[in-house]
């Protein structure tokens, strides 16, 4: 008995799992500054200023504000002008404004994000065999709203259900989060339940510590992976292996 047959649900982490960037972030901040008639700021330092920025709201602030119900706009507004400043950059309020607009239409469509060619074939492989597809991510609503389905990822044909910290208030690499995908799966058991993503401290630990079933995929060949098998970790290198190994009849539940 092939060890798909044991399971009712996957879940599966999004960035970096069934989606991953494009580009560098410096690519859409220079567009923006250019379209507001300024120089293009330099990449280096905006990615450095963004992740220092981005790291202090999330602490103030965490899951994009949802507890102090802070207006998503309003939360990306602080950020990006935070990264401008800490790389160097502070403009006038008209000139921000035109820059944040279009860094926050940008990152709210399709433009900055690629889906990887066996994400879409995978996600429909396994709900024609019954199995119910959860997204369990640290994302904001527009992940669900309008970013996957302009991707072409859609809510009913390629994923059943999705828990995304921006929505709950809870963000990995908190259990919770996880409890709350067994819940929206239909209370199944954690054993019957398989997460993928791509980190150990945010999908395979907590995934493991609430009873599911996890494994890594290692789709950039990254140095950490070497320390994930070591643990004992299944990793593999794409979902084109992982269904090879959902199916193969060798598989025991003790494998994972």
């Amino acid at each position: 008995m092939s060890m798909l047959t044991k399971l009712r649900c996957i879940t599966l982490d999004v960035t970096g799992t069934l989606i991953a960037y494009k580009g560098e972030l410096g690519d859409y901040y220079c567009m923006a500054a250019k379209a507001a008639g300024k120089q293009c700021p330099d990449y280096k330092r905006v990615h450095e200023g963004f992740k220092l920025a981005y790291t202090e709201m999330a602490l103030k602030h965490p899951c994009f504000g949802f507890a102090e119900k802070i207006p998503n706009i309003v939360w990306w507004k602080t950020c990006v002008r935070d990264s401008f400043v800490r790389a160097g950059y502070e403009y006038d309020e008209e000139t921000f404004e035109k820059i944040f607009r279009r860094i926050y239409a940008t990152f709210g469509s399709s433009a900055p994000y690629s889906l990887f060619p066996d994400s879409k074939p995978f996600l429909r492989w396994l709900r024609e065999r019954g199995i119910t597809v959860g997204l369990v991510s640290n994302a904001e609503y527009r992940y669900q709203d309008v970013i996957l389905p302009a991707l072409g990822l859609h809510q009913g044909s390629e994923w059943d259900f999705g828990v995304f910290s921006g929505l709950e208030g809870v963000e990995k690499p908190d259990p919770r989060l996880f409890e709350i995908a067994l819940k929206r799966a239909g209370n199944v058991a954690p054993e019957e339940v398989l997460h993928i993503g791509d980190s150990m401290r945010k999908d395979y630990l907590p995934a493991r510590s609430v009873g599911m079933h996890a494994l890594l995929l290692d789709r950039f060949k990254t140095a950490d992976a070497v320390n994930w098998r070591k643990s004992g970790a299944t990793v593999l290198p794409d979902l084109t292996a992982t269904k090879d190994w959902l199916i193969s009849e060798e598989l025991k539940c003790s494998d994972m």
